[in-house]
């Protein structure tokens, strides 16, 4: 691959679809070059049951990817999500080494934040700094070249399931791919659906996939919770074939192209088609009918929702509302319900902040797809500038010693 410095791959690992998003690193930003999909069928609630099928979508949506970017792809972020994934806050304190920080002094208290208690089939996936407080100033975002004698860090740690880890990463290694990070789901959505000042003033960011609905809560600018709660848009499809006795992929395509999460909006004159079972003939109903049955299980989703925000304790300072994103929000009437249920000011979240391919991209179900392409450009910005300073550090060393001797 020519430019392989330059271009960053996400891999959506999902419930109902496998998306991979191929990203060329530009002087504006980052292009969208190539994208591929391919059905899901070795996941379940996000966690995969069959390594064989999972890793033939992989291979799909990878050659897809490929053909359309005219690249080899060999290195990908991938999401996780599923209910095994649990977090927490902690924190960390340690002494500053020569009364300045320097990067090894944050590096200590991370290590010492991350040190907390966890089952042996647990595993640490991310530890996000919340705020940095050197001595008695707390509030601090970057406390490197700050003068102190004390360093505490307050930090927010992600764990999942190890085999569920691991099933994921090899699944991909036995495609041929290198996985350069583990990235949780709904954190890469925010890194495509949000707005900076949202995350400072306060949001909550639901992305309703598949199999299961993903929440993380941003304040001030930092992660303060995480939670995924294992209902998603496969039980909206599953209610609708059962309610209106149609197959499963019927049901897929009659809630996409019909479905409405609030039967007040919908017309009564409004009719659909509807195929039957059985090779038995169609049958024409009510889109209404339709609506009544989606409505309630969206009801119930945002109502798990709302109960996780109320957990959480950060319901009051969500000044920014909420942003829902993933597949299941394209239906009509899903931003008024959720007002409803949440309480709170909710916009429909799609991907931003990208160039290329944007119309192919721009749906929400591209969300988690998109962010993990910008999640790895900020991965590979931070080690590009951590080496220069590693650079620069021993180059005033060498410029001593030549002085010394």
């Amino acid at each position: 691959m020519g430019k392989s410095s330059e271009i960053i791959v996400g891999l959506d690992i999902g419930t109902t679809k496998i998306a991979a998003l191929v990203g060329e690193v530009t002087d504006e930003g980052i292009d969208v070059i190539g994208v591929g999909t391919a059905p899901s069928t070795g996941l379940k609630k996000g966690v995969v049951v069959n390594i064989d099928a999972t890793m033939s979508a992989i291979k799909n949506a990878i050659e897809e990817a490929e053909h359309m970017a005219g690249c080899e792809i060999s290195v990908v972020y991938a999401a996780i999500g599923g209910a095994h994934v649990r977090s927490m806050n902690s924190h960390g304190t340690v002494a500053v080494k020569d009364k300045e920080v320097r990067g090894a002094d944050v590096a200590r208290v991370h290590e010492t934040a991350r040190a907390v208690p966890l089952p042996q089939d647990r595993e640490i996936i991310h530890v996000l700094p919340q705020e940095y407080i050197v001595d008695d100033q707390d509030g601090v975002r970057e406390p490197l070249g700050m003068s102190g004698v004390r360093l505490q860090a307050k930090v927010h740690i992600v764990t999942a399931a190890a085999p569920s880890v691991q099933n994921i990463i090899k699944c991909c290694n036995r495609c041929g791919l290198t996985v350069a990070g583990i990235v949780l789901a709904p954190l890469a959505s925010s890194y495509a659906a949000l707005d900076e000042d949202e995350k400072e003033l306060g949001v909550a960011l639901l992305d309703i996939g598949g199999g299961t609905t993903d929440l993380v809560i941003f304040l001030d600018g930092s992660v303060v919770h995480t939670a995924v709660l294992g209902v998603g848009g496969n039980q909206i499809t599953s209610d609708i074939a059962y309610g209106l006795r149609t197959p499963l992929h019927e049901a897929e395509r009659v809630k996409q192209r019909f479905g409405c999460a609030m039967a007040t909006l919908v017309d009564r004159d409004d009719k659909i088609e509807v195929p039957a079972v059985g090779g038995r003939p169609a049958r024409e109903l009510p889109r209404q009918t339709l609506a009544e049955i989606v409505e309630p299980r969206v009801e119930e989703i945002f109502g798990m929702a709302h109960k996780e925000i109320e957990r959480s304790g950060f319901a009051d300072r969500l000044a920014s509302g909420a942003v829902i994103t993933g597949g299941t929000v394209s239906l009509d009437g899903m931003t008024e319900l959720a007002e409803e249920v949440l309480g709170l000011p909710v916009r429909r979240g799609a991907p931003k902040r990208i160039g290329g391919l944007v119309d192919v991209v721009k749906a929400p179900s591209f969300t988690t797809g998109v962010g993990l392409v910008l999640y790895g450009a900020k991965q590979v910005e931070a080690a590009v500038a951590t080496q220069e300073r590693r650079g620069r550090s021993m180059g005033r060393l060498r410029g001593w010693f030549s002085e010394i001797f």
